[in-house]
């Protein structure tokens, strides 16, 4: 760059037509003298094209460059943190199953579709501020009494679970009252499970959950504590 404002004259080609010689094609150049006081854009634009050649008398060697920005310094690279590449992403360390919160919550007359969306906001982690969508970063959830679950309006009857054997035919369905008296485990799981991710997150997550009839759990041990409801309207309202 500092090869035009540093030497005195500049040499430019000024192309011809090309000439065939022993069957091989050729360039002539013819070259011509400016001194710097004479130079000025306007007369390069009008003579030569927009990449050129130019030649110093102190270096021989070519550089093709546009004559609109030859004079101009390279702006200096930005010196400081990586903005961009400081955003935070939990590691393992980060979750580890051992280190998990053990909550645990009596489904005794609460309503299934509130207690489901917020055993599953505690089971993905959104109530942290460290949560992820990509990462299992929640806790275990532990469900007793889940054959005393409630249900609003007329869901005890009208209410309905599909399942299929696989077979031509196979398609049993039942309602939410026969399903209790039944697998009164599964209802929770049910709507549990739908309100969490598809795919393998979703599948490690619903591991999470511990559904149980009746007011005894085999997780003493993990020492659970109360789930932190904030819904006034779980309970159901007699």
């Amino acid at each position: 760059m500092a090869l035009l404002c540093g030497s005195p004259s500049v040499t430019f080609p000024s192309p011809t037509f090309p000439h065939h010689n022993n069957s091989t094609t050729k360039f002539s150049f013819v070259t011509s003298q400016f001194p710097l006081s004479n130079l000025s854009f306007s007369s390069i634009r009008t003579h030569f094209s927009p990449s050129f050649i130019v030649r110093s008398q102190q270096d021989t060697s070519l550089v093709e460059e546009d004559p609109r920005f030859i004079c101009l310094e390279p702006e200096p690279r930005f010196q400081g943190p990586d903005i961009w590449n400081t955003t935070w992403y939990p590691k393992a360390s980060d979750h580890v199953n051992t280190e998990k919160t053990w909550y645990i919550v009596d489904a005794t007359d609460k309503i299934l579709g509130r207690l489901a969306s917020t055993i599953a906001n505690h089971i993905r982690g959104k109530n942290l501020v460290t949560y992820t969508p990509s990462v299992d970063m929640g806790a275990f959830v532990i469900v007793i009494n889940a054959e005393k679950v409630a249900v609003s309006g007329k869901k005890r009857t009208q209410k309905l679970y599909r399942r299929h054997s696989g077979r031509p035919g196979g398609m049993t369905i039942e309602t939410f009252d026969q399903l209790q008296n039944r697998i009164p485990e599964r209802i929770i799981e049910h709507a549990v499970r739908g309100m969490l991710p598809k795919g393998r997150l979703g599948r490690t997550l619903f591991t999470r959950l511990k559904v149980y009839s009746g007011p005894d759990h085999p997780h003493e041990a993990q020492q659970p504590i109360d789930l932190p409801i904030r819904d006034k309207r779980i309970q159901l309202q007699s």
